[in-house]
């Protein structure tokens, strides 16, 4: 416990976790000693998070090694990165607070390869490989396979983030095959659906078209033989009763029905005289 009060409250204001001044001056220093030349120390202090104004650059410019080579160390020294973009600085600076990937390439406008290549570069890592040029060959739609899948979630899960871009690239694309596969197929259906109805329809139209032409031809027969009808004569028998009925002083039509009183004096005037009784 504290004995006195002024203690107290000056240990209560201290951080927490403190970096003294003393750590950052350190901290500088092996960086410095570890740079290639001002504007490399420049990115390594900013990437670092440590102070780079003018006086500490200034103050540490001695302890870059002349010859602009790393000290000697167990590890092989990382090869001379070219001069730097600006936004290749930028994509450094963002990766180092801890942007995504995704978000580094929108704002920087660098490819998953460049981005890869130049963190790789920065860190003392080997470049990535170019890809090799895609072979332009028939793309069949196949369902993925499971081998497939597996390459899939084993990249995925990889520690690089490189092939964790491959893989979701490919995954993307894959999922835009299956897509668009799917629509053409759900269209080919579709057209070949309204194909099958209009056909069908067709064929009802000329059925239909047949059916009123045959009820045509039956109505006209059925009225030409039946002139007569409600008579019960004959187109014959009506000729015969009109030419009788003139000759007789009757006024009839040519066409239409014969008056029944015409039809009556008719048949009267040709029946048979009966026989008297003898």
């Amino acid at each position: 416990m504290f004995t006195d009060w002024s203690e107290a409250l000056e240990a209560e204001s201290l951080p927490l976790d403190p970096t003294t001044p003393q750590q950052h001056a350190a901290a500088t220093r092996a960086t410095a000693r570890r740079s290639y030349d001002h504007h490399d120390l420049t990115l390594l202090l900013d990437a670092l998070g440590l102070p780079t104004d003018p006086d500490t650059i200034t103050t540490l410019l001695p302890l870059i090694p002349e010859t602009g080579d790393h000290p000697v160390t167990n590890t092989p020294a990382p090869v001379p990165a070219p001069a730097l973009s600006a936004f290749e600085a930028m994509a450094l600076s963002m990766h180092t607070n801890g942007d995504s990937d995704q978000k580094i390439r929108e704002a920087t406008g660098l490819n998953a390869t460049e981005l890869s290549n130049l963190i790789a570069t920065q860190a003392g890592m080997p470049r990535e490989a170019t890809a090799p040029a895609a072979i332009d060959v028939p793309v069949t739609p196949l369902p993925v396979s499971t081998p497939v899948q597996e390459l899939l979630d084993w990249a995925a899960a990889h520690p690089a983030a490189a092939v964790r871009n491959r893989a979701t690239r490919i995954s993307t694309d894959l999922a835009e095959l299956t897509e668009r596969r799917d629509t053409e197929a759900a269209q080919r259906q579709a057209e070949e659906k309204v194909a099958r109805i209009k056909a069908d329809l067709e064929r009802a139209q000329e059925e239909l078209r047949t059916v009123k032409a045959v009820t045509r031809t039956t109505a006209a027969a059925t009225a030409t033989s039946r002139t007569g009808s409600g008579s019960g004569r004959t187109r014959e028998e009506l000729a015969a009763i009109r030419t009788w009925a003139r000759a007789h002083g009757h006024q009839v039509a040519d066409l239409g029905m014969v008056p029944k009183r015409i039809q009556e004096a008719y048949d009267t005037a040709h029946r048979a005289p009966a026989r008297k009784a003898g």
